[in-house]
């Protein structure tokens, strides 16, 4: 029986993270995972590189260059003639990056001597972990581990009554492999997810209808930033739909047929095709066997504490299957971690300042408190906010939709919390974020020189505004 200091079971951005930094630090370290990517082959990154974030973030960008093209350029003084589409080539394109990404994995595992085992891992008594083989293939082992770590990831949601068949009826995976632009498509959800999706077909020309069964838009996020995010969407096209509960879906010969309900009552939408995007759910199933009293909730969450213990000493859980937001860097970070105090370190993870992105266009990011958090505590705070359509970098880029609002300490005036919706608000939200972690103030950030002309000087106005002392606004 092969023996390691470290056995991770799952290899998205938790796990390879986690597996890569024991190796570094000295510890004989092994990953079980698996995940079979669409050429039947195994593959590392779990569905973040494989299926989610990376293939995602590839669409958006060849569907913002094809949407500029053809709605942008003219005011620019470009004309293009005979502009085409080809879907195929873009998802050619989106595997191709996809698979840069994994095979790059794959060779840090190589570089750092990590031991990688290809197929299902479920615990056993004695810190044992049985290998077994996935379609078939290969033969089942089981090895020894001193530490073992959890990181299975997550897997789609589905809703009653509805068949995901990944041809009319898809999960997010399916909406990233359409062999064409469906004239009319449906989503059901607009969390992160559902409206990344329907940004991608939108912008090639979709019909877009986007159910969502809160009343609520966006409410984990600021209530304003919300708002302008819902006028803007639906201003590009996005037909969204609040409070609208879907009863059920029927597959025809043309397309899908949905019947929800709404405060006006019962309805039916016609589709091409249909994508259910209603969150995600942590994949613990078969995780373990009955035999090792591993503490699992009914949600299928791993219990943990503050560094990710698990109830079995020597059991660590990270990333999408513990407590906390679905977010890779959050889970990677939270991999180093637990390698780092594997391996005798004082490492923890703020949790405080774990930035979210939507990766729609304008993009929505953010760090910290809302306001609406902060009334329900009770805490006195303050705020400034500056409108992109003031910044004059905005102005020349064309990219005027959009605010930065910065949120702090009434008394202390220590940031709390920093909301962004504007172009590149994914790649802004970092300042915040270092910001935050060294419990900088909105004097602080006002008192940082920003070169000029750029998107980040929203940021430096929002820092002024709360003090009254905005320049440009």
């Amino acid at each position: 029986m092969k023996e390691f200091d470290v056995v991770v079971i799952g290899g998205g951005p938790a796990g390879y993270v986690a597996a890569i930094r024991s190796a570094q630090l000295g510890l004989s370290t092994a990953l079980v995972d698996e995940y079979v990517g669409k050429d039947g082959k195994h593959a590392l990154g779990g569905t973040c590189l494989n299926a989610g974030c990376i293939p995602s973030k590839a669409l958006l960008d060849s569907s913002e260059h094809y949407h500029r093209v053809k709605h942008k350029f003219g005011s620019h003084g470009i004309t293009a003639t005979g502009l085409t589409l080809d879907v195929s080539k873009m998802i050619e394109r989106k595997d191709k990056i996809v698979s840069t990404l994994t095979k790059g994995v794959a060779g840090l595992f190589k570089k750092n001597k990590i031991t990688w085992l290809q197929g299902h891992g479920r615990l056993e008594l004695g810190m044992k972990v049985r290998v077994s083989p996935v379609a078939g293939e290969g033969e089942e082992e089981v090895v020894q581990a001193k530490h073992i770590i959890l990181a299975t990831g997550s897997v789609p949601r589905t809703l009653p009554n509805l068949t995901i068949d990944q041809e009319k009826v898809v999960d997010s995976t399916g909406a990233l492999e359409f062999k064409e632009v469906p004239k009319r498509l449906g989503v059901i959800g607009a969390g992160v997810i559902g409206l990344e999706l329907g940004s991608v077909w939108s912008r090639l020309g979709a019909e877009v209808v986007v159910l969502e069964a809160m009343d609520d838009f966006l409410a984990m996020t600021d209530e304003q930033i919300a708002a302008e995010a819902l006028k803007e969407f639906k201003r590009q096209g996005l037909d969204i739909h609040l409070g609208a509960r879907v009863n059920k879906a029927d597959v025809s010969g043309a397309g899908v047929v949905v019947d929800y309900e709404d405060a006006e009552g019962e309805h039916q939408l016609e589709v091409d095709k249909l994508v259910v995007a209603v969150g995600r759910k942590p994949h613990t199933d078969g995780l373990n066997s009955t035999e090792v009293d591993l503490f699992v909730d009914e949600s299928g969450y791993i219990h943990v504490d503050e560094f990710c213990c698990t109830n079995i000493p020597d059991i660590y859980a990270i990333g999408d299957v513990v407590r906390g937001p679905m977010l890779a860097h959050k889970g990677s970070e939270e991999g180093i971690m637990v390698a780092e105090r594997i391996a005798g370190k004082k490492t923890r993870v703020n949790h405080d300042t774990i930035p979210w992105v939507i990766y729609t266009w304008p993009e929505i990011a953010w760090v910290g408190k809302t306001e609406k958090a902060l009334k329900k505590e009770a805490r006195e705070f303050q705020s400034g906010t500056f409108p992109m359509r003031a910044s004059g970098r905005a102005l020349a880029m064309e990219e005027t939709v959009g605010l930065v609002k910065v949120i702090t300490d009434a008394g202390t005036d220590e940031i709390l919390g920093v909301h962004i919706f504007g172009a590149a608000a994914s790649e802004l939200i970092a300042e915040a974020v270092v910001a935050m972690e060294y419990k900088a103030s909105a004097e602080d950030l006002a008192c940082i020189v920003h070169a000029h002309p750029t998107m980040s000087e929203a940021v430096h106005e929002a820092a002024l505004g709360v003090h009254k002392r905005s320049l440009h606004i």
